[in-house]
Formats: structure tokens, sequence, C-alpha cells
């Protein structure tokens, strides 16, 4: 168990991967999140706003860091949509293990149901989620061009607005560096929110239901 914390602390600390791996890394771990199941637990959002703070203090090249990464979101989840039109609905009969929830798969099959195409730009900014949806997207037969422009197009707002939104607070907040950690918790707190706003709604639907069923 040690071992394991030891392991999510390193991952987890956005600033220092950053510092370790540089550019190379912020690709390698926006590949892994977009493009395999193991990725829905990577720190997507906050690395890359941080990424964009670093690059606001010199520490890392803006255009080196927005262009790579960008081209790593959008063939990640090339890898996904893929996978997903190779298993088909049999993706939905495996099993869970420590890096696959099926729950996860139901959750991105919900909201591709619920809104179409257009998931796949708005699975950019759901933690999770995003991970999952592309597969979701294979498996239903999503036509791939079309599957295509609207990856393009979310993976280069999801990125981009990451990475310059970091950058411009790093321009417009004197030692940002002294207040790094509060940044990369207010990024995981709005990322998560809508995924809380979600479940908190579907539970008072489902006790609403169950009241309106006892009353009958």
């Amino acid at each position: 168990m040690e071992n394991i914390r030891n392991i999510l602390h390193a991952i987890y600390d956005v600033q220092g991967l950053i510092q370790w791996g540089g550019t190379f890394l912020v690709c390698a771990i926006v590949f892994v999140e977009t493009g395999f199941f193991v990725g829905f637990f990577l720190p997507g959002d906050s690395l890359l706003v941080t990424a964009g703070v670093f690059a606001a203090t010199g520490k890392v090249d803006l255009w080196t860091l927005l262009v790579p990464v960008a081209l790593c979101a959008i063939i990640g989840d090339q890898i996904g949509y893929w996978i997903g039109r190779s298993a088909g609905q049999a993706l939905y009969r495996r099993e869970n293990s420590l890096f696959f929830r099926r729950s996860h798969l139901q959750r991105a099959h919900d909201f591709y149901e619920k809104h179409g195409g257009k998931t796949i730009i708005f699975a950019r900014f759901m933690p999770i989620i995003r991970t999952f949806c592309p597969p979701v997207a294979g498996a239903a037969n999503m036509p791939y061009r079309h599957y295509l422009i609207y990856d393009i197009f979310g993976g280069i707002i999801w990125t981009g607005s990451m990475i310059l939104g970091g950058y411009a607070l790093g321009r417009s907040v004197p030692n940002i560096g002294k207040y790094i950690h509060y940044v990369i918790a207010a990024v995981i707190f709005v990322s998560i929110l809508p995924g809380l706003i979600a479940f908190l709604r579907a539970h008072l639907r489902a006790r609403a239901a169950a009241g309106a069923a006892g009353n009958v």
C-alpha cells in the first residue's frame, strides 16, 4: 500500500512532473489519459493549467507546449475510438479491473446518448468521461469522419484553453509559484464540479421517483 501511495503522490504532484519531464511528459500523460482506459485517473486539467503557468514564467516554451499537446490529445482519442469500434458491444461486457470500471463506461455512454456528437467536445472538460467517450463513440459506430471533426475541434479547444488559461494566470499574478498549489486545487474542483452536479441531480431524481412510487 505504501508503494501505491507513493506512486499516486508522484502522479498528482503535477508541478514536480513538469519540472522533471517537461513537455515530453505532459504530452505522454495527455496521450495515455485520452487513449487508454488506464488514463482516467491521470491529472489532465491541472497538469495543463500548471504547464501554462510554467510557460508564463519561462520554464517551458509556450508554442512547443501548445502544438504537441493538442496533437497527442487528438491522436490518443483515435486509439480509444478504434478500440471501441473493434470491440463493439462486447466492450460493455468487459469485467471490472484495477484500471477499468464498467460504471465509468456507462456514464460516458449515457452522456453520449444524451448529447450525441457534441459529447466529443463537451467530454474533454469532464475527467473520466473524456477517457471513456472515444471508445463509446466507436462502439456506437459513430461515423469516423464526423468523430474526427468533433475530436480535432474539442482537442484544440481543451488543450488550448487549459494551457492559455494557466499562461494568462501566470502572466497576471506576480510570484504565481507561491500559489501554484491553490491553483491546482481550484482546477481540480472546477473539473469535477459538473460530475458532482450530475450525480446530485440523478440522486434527487431517484429519490423523487422512489417517493412517488411509495405514494401509489
